[in-house]
């Protein structure tokens, strides 16, 4: 099977976004027990939180899909005020990206796109819209958001980020100095 446009994303899309699922009932696990909040905890002064890191994940795989499929954004259910609303999030972003067509998405591989990436408006094809830019900012507020709730000692790793690793418990790796 040879690998098409839409196999490049949509489906790493579905996958990643039921990663996300499970990992957040473990984060909210976490804050229940600790009493610790998460969805407004950050990395860094001037970034997003953690809750605004996994909508605009969310938003990134919608706004990859819709221009190639000459179609406006839908506005989604859910939202990052609280757990549920998260949840609700990634589930109904995920049900949308289910029943995007490949036919449509694979047809674009080579039409102009042009999208907003902060102050500017760059050009591309469809290939590279969802390859080298989408893509990459979808798993950078991914990333981010794992990232964050590691470094408020979420119990998450590897494992439940892409759901193919597996560790014995306790594992971890040896520190270099």
């Amino acid at each position: 099977m040879s690998t098409t446009l839409y196999s490049a994303f949509v489906p790493v899309f579905i996958h990643y976004l039921r990663q996300l699922h499970a990992t957040l009932a473990v984060a909210e696990n976490h804050e229940r027990r600790t009493g610790k909040p998460l969805l407004r905890a950050g990395l860094a002064e001037g970034m997003f939180p953690f809750a605004q890191q996994v909508t605009t994940a969310c938003g990134f795989t919608v706004r990859a899909c819709c221009p190639l499929l000459g179609a406006d954004a839908p506005v989604l259910a859910g939202g990052d005020q609280d757990w549920n609303a998260l949840r609700i999030r990634v589930e109904a972003t995920v049900a949308w990206l289910e029943q995007v067509p490949a036919e449509p998405i694979n047809a674009a591989e080579d039409m102009q796109v042009v999208t907003q990436a902060g102050l500017v408006s760059p050009v591309f094809s469809g290939s590279d819209f969802a390859l080298s830019y989408a893509l990459p900012n979808f798993f950078f507020h991914l990333v981010t958001a794992h990232s964050i709730l590691r470094s408020h000692g979420v119990p998450v790793g590897k494992e439940d980020f892409d759901g193919y690793h597996q560790y014995q418990p306790g594992f971890s790796f040896p520190q270099t100095k």
